[in-house]
């Protein structure tokens, strides 16, 4: 280098030391500043170039605009060009006059000419490209200016001390030459219009972040504009609320236009994370869609979910931490050298120190995260239970087991507790070492600097540079031991995924559907299947062969294997041998019909193109013209979750329509004549499945208890313990005499086709036809929960509001309170209106938390507690200030004498106050943790006492998955995060107040800007939270339909893969963690605007602290110096700290809000009256008389039943019949008290139900409800959750409910786990089992709610033969589709829009020729 610039009138070397470092006044040389200094610009653009061309290739925009901005940019690049070109002609000019110009006069002009030539037509190709603003060239021209600073200093000072201007050509064009690349850049600061054509101009709601210049991107301007500190505006404006449909999908960082879908872009600060976090929760979405049954079994919905909230949460949490696995090591390295320099090798002590607490915090790791997997599985356990309790709260009310239930869950919460207790202890600890370490490691230093030798003096710079520097120690120490926390639970979390992800999954190849022997649609050759590895087969040596197009019935007896072999035709059992094989693609409609939450139109078209005649055509068959026009909104009316607005029957023919539409090739349909009354079963099988029906020619497989259909399919395949028994057309089974002839001969002596075809062609006009079918309508009467075993509904978040019809039926109304709702949910309610919308869609709460919230928390942690918290934390700050001015006082000792008399004292003081202020935090944070898990029992108590009280109206209205998230989620936040942030919001709120403090006393001039930076502090704070807070808000709400489209996807998983539709149900699930990420990504956005904001305040602290120093250095002494500046040094943290635990503790808080919002919503009547309980044995006879007694399902509704009196004596059997919305299912849950009357009274045995207890009358009465809903656990639990019958009692009851050869076959016996829903028994077993609870209660009134829909005719016999004999004394009130079923009972009891229209023997009704001999007559029964 120096050849470059040695000759000539240069003649300077390269790199001159003295000149440069040692020096009072450093420079550089004329060499290097001519040469190196001159090219690192030039060097800069041209190394990005290549990337940058490319980079502008594949990201063109559209033009823009040649604008005058662009103008003045060219015009300044030519001038520097020329200005280069002046420079290299005049060096050729003095080489042509003699001079010998240096090398570098030739180069560096020539270097840097080319380069702003290259600039000046970049610039144009942005243009051209669409670049508003360019990052690229901001940096060039930022280069370009602060190289040109060190000559433009030199040439001034060079001319002062020499008097003269030496080169004035040379010394014009450099400043000519500066004044131009200030020029540019400031310039380049200023951004272009958009490009014609782009996306902007299109975009009705363009995310700024895409359009901002780079500066604003650079330091987050763009996002001041959105911020709000209105806190009643709520919503930023730039923002708009999910509902609205338009959040933007914002860009990545580089601008290069929105996110990666799923969000794979490069986002900052723990943005990556949160979106893979949120990834997770999409993959678990599509693991779901293929595990197989035995999986399924042992992961619950519930535990899934939890994968997807609280496990994928963890890596969300952990982002913003994984920086410091490279920075922490790095700040430790560089602390520690800069203390070496300082102390010498007394640090090593100080470090042994640090090094030794490594272990400790290790171990205490372990523990904890051995604590976290143990409180995991009682969390999910928790969670399953609750999930399985809200599916059957109505079963729980009806047999008034809710106690039992409730110690269940407080038992496995107590175990949360103890658990949670033990790990807030252990946590104590590390906070005092974490208080502790930075301090002792002072200590341990200091002490072994003073006594290592005795001419170690202890003064002002040595003392506070060293605590500066452990300052900066404790920083990356503290966080240490968080991240590796932060690491264990991510790693356990990740574990748990890992775990599901990999879970086995059904073998897609189980069904060869390429090939297949011709003339056949479906062959099974010797095919073995079973439901899970580890249990015995369920179907075995099925040799099957259907034709194209033939209509094939399964029947065969409860259990028998008649669904489990369309399962097996679907792929969705697991195939042991043989063979199956099925052509074409299929349509199936599962014995409990699945409904999404969607359009009844969209349900039916089912991800298919509408095509208007098939879909009318499909809807007429299907019996469903008549219900549309009963809905609100026809086609449009939206289904709530689990079709909670359709009746059973409803439900089951849009399951029917869905597969009728779909046009498929095979059928599979399990039952779906089960759920309809018999009239609409005919219709259906005329019209659809027959031999007549829009599906003749396809092939059918139709599983089946109705016997009349038989005669009209093609062949018969009956089962029996898995195996296929007999085999043939009908009339060939009737003559083989078998056990298929007997079955026939004993259940059907006159069933014959041509009887019912009669009776159906006897109705007359179409008028009748249709009231009939509309009869189907609601006499399943739904009880609006979970008629679907099946269904493990969790995550559900959107309130239904039922539809209020004007014949509000059984399953149309159900009380629905306006309930008062808390300021942190607002729920828009909507009425059902004309356009058939019953949602009531979540709403972000708006504006600040109140502090009434924060005040309940206070209480629940307990009022002693908080203040006693308070007062410890000032202690703390106390004891940290003195042991800091001691060290002053000591380090001024140095100023008065050289040397350091009393060192014993001032290091036992320094020391005392030291493990005192460490002895406080962990009073403090012991205090903390005692209050936090008091606080986490007392809201879960009120909020599940709360629950478990509310009435059947509140369920039927609130999805049981905002309830859910309420039991997941928020009480996840009250056990393990309120706590933490607190201790954590107090620890920085007091150290950035004793920092102000000892700043303003020890230099008093501080006070002047301490107004100033607290009003830019406070702004910065105000926009801050609120934007923060509504951006938290935003992004929970979109997170519910996640987690709702999930449970009903796993819920559905059968279906939409027979269907095969399970990649559009993926894509649907990322759409929404998309959405979920629009909210996700401005929320850490806000983050970094903050930190930027703060660093400056702290960063003007720092400034001010050390500049009023410097001012008053005559005055003040070097301790307090020290003292002051080493504190400011802090408070950036401290500041930045505190807003971000503030905001943290606000959109926490909201949790608390939420679950007392739940807490205090209404109750259903007292459980038990003291005051008013019936006598021992009530009632003895069982008579039932209810006394002009009127109900409505809520306020302002019709009345479903009006001035019903009637009389039922004791031990009568009572038949209920009546057409949809008679108010039958009304009548037994006005019984059972779950409606309340609006007017009159029941009476049993002489007492008003209404004095009495709930429990009181709900166990001395029993149902047998229309869905058999079970909880997982064992049968015993099943049948006796209390304990109070003995081993005979039960045996007993399942003797005389024919489960006695089931059980005692099973080898746990009594003890068998009920999978959740009982899915692991048949919808007809589980029928069984309420029959077996209704025995062993054995209580004088009976209620059956025709439990019979489900079971073959051969049980629904047995099920009748019992209650006549069991409960021959009882009174007995049954809701009948069957009439056979009440032919013989003592009456019958004809309701007609809620008033009593029959009431007399069979035989006097049918002879009447009133309504009931119509129903008689179209059973075939009159």
């Amino acid at each position: 280098m120096d050849a470059l610039c040695g000759s000539g009138e240069l003649g300077s070397k390269f790199w001159d030391s003295n000149l440069s470092v040692h020096t009072e006044n450093p420079d550089l040389t004329p060499c290097f500043q001519n040469s190196l200094l001159a090219w690192v610009p030039c060097i800069y653009l041209w190394v990005a170039l290549p990337c940058y061309l490319l980079y502008l290739r594949h990201h063109c925009r559209g033009y823009i605009i040649l604008s005058h901005l662009s103008k003045l940019k060219m015009v300044l690049g030519v001038l520097l060009w020329c200005v280069s070109w002046a420079d290299l002609f005049y060096s050729f000019h003095g080489l042509v006059h003699g001079r010998a110009p240096a090398p570098v006069f030739f180069v560096t002009p020539l270097v840097v000419g080319v380069t702003m030539l290259l600039a000046t037509l970049l610039i144009q190709y942005e243009r051209l490209q669409g670049v508003q603003s360019s990052g690229v060239l901001i940096i060039f021209w930022f280069l370009c200016v602060v190289c040109a600073i060190v000559p433009f200093r030199s040439k001034i000072l060079l001319a002062k001390a020499e008097g003269e201007i030496s080169d004035p050509f040379r010394f014009t064009t450099f400043y000519i030459h500066f004044a131009l690349v200030l020029s540019a850049l400031i310039l380049a600061c200023f951004r272009e219009k958009p490009p014609f054509f782009s996306a902007k101009n299109v975009d009705p709601n363009p995310y700024p972040e895409t359009s901002a210049g780079f500066l604003s991107r650079l330091f987050f301007w763009w996002f001041t504009k959105l911020l709000n500190p209105d806190p009643l505006r709520g919503c930023l404006p730039g923002f708009t609320s999910p509902q609205d449909g338009h959040l933007w999908l914002p860009a990545s960082p580089g601008g290069e236009g929105p996110l990666v879908p799923k969000g794979r872009g490069q986002i900052p600060d723990g943005g990556a994370a949160a979106a893979g976090g949120m990834e997770e929760a999409g993959k678990a979405d599509g693991t779901a869609l293929v595990i197989t049954n035995s999986v399924k079994r042992a992961s619950t919905v519930g535990e899934i979910v939890n994968l997807m909230s609280v496990d994928a949460q963890r890596f969300m949490d952990l982002a913003p931490f994984l920086n410091l696995l490279w920075s922490a090591p790095l700040q430790i390295i560089l602390a520690i050298y800069f203390l070496w320099q300082n102390l010498g090798p007394s640090v090593l002590a100080g470090v042994a120190f640090m090094v030794l607490l490594i272990p400790l915090n290790g171990a205490v790791a372990v523990k904890m995260r051995a604590f976290q997997v143990k409180q995991m599985k009682l969390k999910d356990s928790r969670i399953k239970l609750m999930s399985e309790i809200l599916n059957g709260i109505k079963v729980l009310k009806l047999y008034a087991w809710e106690p039992s239930f409730l110690k269940q869950v407080e038992g496995i919460r107590q175990g949360e507790l103890q658990l949670l207790r033990t790990a807030a202890y252990l946590h104590t600890t590390t906070t005092f070492t974490w208080m502790c370490s930075p301090f002792l490691v002072t200590l341990i230093t200091l002490w072994v600097y003073v006594y290592v030798d005795p001419n170690n003096v202890l003064d002002a710079e040595k003392a506070f540079v060293s605590v500066s520097l452990f300052n900066i120690l404790r920083l990356p120490l503290n966080m240490l031991p968080q991240l590796i926390s932060n690491l264990t639970q991510a790693s356990v979390s990740l574990k748990r995924i890992q775990q599901f992800l990999s879970q086995e999954e059904l073998d897609p190849q189980s069904v060869e559907r390429k090939t297949i022997s011709p003339g056949y649609a479906i062959t099974i050759h010797s095919g073995t299947f079973t439901w899970a590895q580890d249990l015995p087969p369920t179907l075995h040596s099925l040799d099957i062969q259907v034709p194209k197009g033939a209509l094939v019935a399964v029947v065969g007896p409860v259990g028998c294997g008649k669904s489990s072999l369309v399962s097996a035709l679907l792929g969705e059992m697991e195939k042991l041998e043989g063979k199956v094989h099925m052509k074409g693609s299929v349509a199936y409609v599962p014995q409990q019909a699945w409904i999404q939450n969607c359009t009844l139109q969209e349900n039916v078209l089912f991800g298919k193109a509408l095509n208007p005649k098939r879909y009318q055509q499909t809807l007429e068959a299907c019996a469903l013209l008549a219900d549309l026009e009963m809905l609100p909104g026809g086609d449009q009316t939206e289904i709530g979750e689990k079709g909670i607005n359709l009746s059973g029957g409803q439900r089951q023919r849009v399951s029917l329509a869905r597969a009728v539409y779909s046009d498929a090739d095979i059928f599979l349909l399990d039952d779906p004549l089960s759920a309809v009354d018999s009239h609409v079963a005919k219709h259906i099988f005329d019209h659809v499945i027959g031999p007549e029906g829009v599906l003749a020619g396809k092939t059918r497989v139709l599983v089946t208890h109705g016997i009349s259909f038989l005669p009209q399919t093609d062949f018969i395949i009956v089962l029996a313990d898995g195996q296929v028994s007999e085999m043939g057309p009908y009339p060939a089974l009737l003559q083989r005499n078998g056990s298929f002839a007997n079955f026939l001969c004993n259940y059907a002596p006159d069933e014959d086709q041509g009887h019912l075809e009669d009776s159906w062609t006897a109705l007359e006009g179409a008028e009748d036809k249709e009231a009939l079918l509309i009869e189907d309508t609601l006499s399943n009467h739904t009880d609006l929960t979970d008629n679907d075993p099946v269904t493990y509904v969790v995550q559900k978040q959107f309130m239904r509001q039922l539809s209020a019809l004007s014949s509000d039926g059984e399953g149309q109304g159900r009380p629905v309170p306006r309930r008062h709702l808390g300021p942190s949910e607002k729920v828009q309610v909507t009425e059902a209106k004309a356009d058939g919308a019953l949602t009531q869609e979540e709403k972000a709460a708006i504006g600040t938390v109140e502090l009434s919230v924060f005040w309940d928390y206070a209480k629940a942690v307990g009022l002693c507690t908080t203040l006693a918290i308070c007062l410890l934390y000032v202690g703390q700050s106390a004891a940290a200030i003195g042991a800091n001015v001691w060290l002053s006082a000591w380090t001024n000792d140095a100023m008065a004498d050289s040397r350091q008399n009393n060192t014993s004292l001032r290091l036992g003081v320094y020391a005392a106050l030291g493990i005192l202020q460490g002895f406080l935090v962990m009073l403090a944070a012991m205090a903390m943790a005692a209050g936090g898990i008091q606080a986490a029992r007392v809201l879960h108590q009120a909020l599940l006492h709360n629950k478990i009280r509310s009435p059947q109206s509140f369920f039927d209205t609130t999805p049981s998955g905002r309830i859910l998230n309420c039991f997941s989620k928020d009480i996840y936040v009250v056990d393990e995060v309120l706590a933490p942030v607190i201790l954590m919001l107090l620890n920085s709120f007091f150290n950035a107040i004793s920092t102000l403090v000892v700043i303003m006393a020890s230099t008093p001039l501080f006070t002047v800007v301490i107004l100033p930076l607290a009003v830019l502090y406070t702004l910065v704070q105000r926009f801050y939270a609120a934007t923060s807070r509504q951006l938290k808000r935003l992004e929970s709400v979109s997170r519910s339909p996640i987690y709702s489209h999930f449970s009903e996807t796993v819920t559905g998983a059968s279906v939409i893969r027979a269907y095969n539709r399970s990649r559009d149900f993926e894509i649907i699930s990322d759409t929404k963690v998309d959405a979920n990420q629009r909210s996700c990504y401005p929320y850490i956005i806000s983050n970094r605007w903050l930190s930027i904001g703060v660093e400056f305040v702290g960063n003007c602290v720092v400034l001010f602290a050390a500049l009023f120093a410097v001012i008053g250095r005559s005055s003040l002494n070097p301790g307090l110096v020290g003292l002051s500046v080493s504190y400011s040094l802090q408070v950036t943290f401290a500041l930045n700290w505190m807003i971000r635990m503030m905001s943290d503790l606000e959109s926490n808080i909201v949790a608390v809000e939420r679950v007392k919002e739940y807490s205090k919503t209404e109750t259903e009547a007292p459980w038990v009256v003291e005051g008013s309980r019936p006598p021992e044995g009530w009632p003895p006879r069982g008579e039932v008389e209810f006394r002009n007694y009127s109900v409505r399902y809520r306020p302002g509704l019709d009345l479903v039943l009006r001035d019903l009196s009637l009389h039922v004596h004791g031990g009568e059997k009572v038949g209920i019949v009546g057409r949809t919305g008679a108010g039958k299912s009304s009548m037994t849950l006005c019984l059972f008290r779950i409606l309340e009357a609006a007017k009159g009274e029941i009476r049993i045995d002489g007492l008003n139900v209404a004095d009495i207890g709930l429990h009181d009358l709900r166990s001395q009465l029993t149902i047998i409800p229309q869905d058999p809903i079970l909880f997982s656990g064992t049968l015993r639990m099943n049948l006796d959750p209390f304990g109070s019958y003995s081993e005979e009692d039960i045996w007993w009851a399942l003797e005389l409910s024919h489960l006695h050869t089931f059980v005692s076959s099973q080898p746990a016996g009594l003890d068998f786990q009920c999978s959740e829903g009982g899915e692991n028994l048949s919808v007809g077993q589980r029928q069984l089992v309420c029959l077996a609870r209704a025995l062993l209660r054995k209580s004088r009134i009976l209620v059956l709610d025709e439990a019979t829909a489900a079971i073959d005719l051969e049980t629904d016999n047995l099920i009748q033969a019992t209650i006549r004999t069991q409960f021959d004394t009882c009174t007995v009130l049954t809701i009948a589709h069957r009439l056979n079923t009440i032919m013989d009972y003592t009456r019958v009891l004809v309701l007609d829009k809620g008033v009593v229209a029959e009431f007399d023997s069979p035989a006097n009704l049918i002879a009447a020729r009133g309504i009931f001999y119509g129903m008689a007559r179209d059973a075939g029964l009159a």
